[in-house]
């Protein structure tokens, strides 16, 4: 661990903290008599953390930029998948505590302790050094701002992929459609997953505003809390819901291009087959063999 500090240009007040962050359960319900714990806790608080310090950076790295595209660009650098590598980047995997015989060790793990780091961080010095830290020695180390401000990132396909893999039914819905201040058309979509709301997004056309949607979704099941309630509902499921949503089908692509779309003055009627979006299953990421 003192080479992980010497590495990354950081050392712990307090290392116990360090170690608190790379206990996976796994482990910590194998050493429970111990009294160690895992870094469930020091994940959450990371996840929190990590959304102000790479909001705070992309805000002023990208000014004039709409709120939309400031969201999108932190999504794609705290997404799991970035956290994952970035995690083996600075060799954090190497030192994550987990019991080989537990079938819990999976793709998230790597990233979920990354998290856990950023809020051992956090505890050990305060917000201002954590922010230092991960602008000076992670951001701009191993992320190019520009480039992964431009890569296109499908949510939706992401979620897509999740529900066909976990088997659960999620739909899409225009909730609502207004002028923002310009007049131009802004659109509201809700994500369901087994009926229950799990995001809504908005956006300058339908397909963004889903995408924001299903952002907030793939973030939602990683709550136990609200998939517990998810499968209770599943198993309460003996026929689809009648509400009318927008039924979900594979992408075809990986990025969906965000056209305009123009607002409807009377109530939108059913979407034809050709209107709705087509989406594929996109093979899933090496980190979730490797948290859209």
């Amino acid at each position: 661990m003192r080479t992980l500090e010497e590495r990354l240009g950081y050392t712990f007040r307090d290392r116990k903290r360090l170690e608190g962050a790379l206990y996976h359960s796994s482990y910590a319900n194998e050493h429970r008599s111990l009294g160690i714990h895992s870094n469930e806790r020091l994940e959450f608080l990371g996840d929190a953390i990590l959304d102000a310090i790479v909001g705070d950076i992309v805000y002023k790295r990208f000014e004039g930029k709409r709120e939309g595209f400031l969201t999108n660009t932190r999504s794609k650098i705290v997404q799991r998948e970035t956290l994952n590598k970035l995690a083996v980047e600075i060799g954090l995997d190497k030192l994550i505590k987990y019991s080989t015989r537990s079938s819990s060790h999976n793709s998230y793990m790597y990233g979920n302790a990354f998290e856990a780091f950023i809020g051992a961080i956090y505890l050990d010095q305060g917000y201002e050094r954590c922010k230092q830290f991960m602008e000076q020695r992670i951001i701009n180390r191993y992320i190019d701002l520009d480039k992964i401000s431009r890569k296109e990132v499908n949510f939706k396909s992401k979620l897509i992929e999740w529900s066909q893999k976990n088997k659960m039914e999620v739909s899409f819905e225009l909730i609502e459609q207004f002028l923002d201040h310009d007049s131009n058309p802004v659109f509201q979509t809700e994500v369901r997953i087994e009926g229950l709301p799990a995001g809504t997004g908005t956006g300058y056309s339908k397909k963004e505003s889903q995408q924001n949607a299903a952002q907030m979704a793939i973030k939602k099941v990683k709550d136990q809390t609200f998939m517990d309630t998810v499968n209770e509902a599943k198993s309460q499921h003996s026929k689809p819901s009648e509400v009318e949503t927008e039924s979900v089908e594979p992408e075809l692509t990986e990025s969906e291009t965000m056209e305009p779309d123009t607002l409807e003055t009377e109530a939108p009627e059913a979407e034809t087959t050709a209107d709705k979006v087509e989406t594929t299953v996109n093979e899933v990421e090496a980190t979730e063999t490797e948290k859209e």
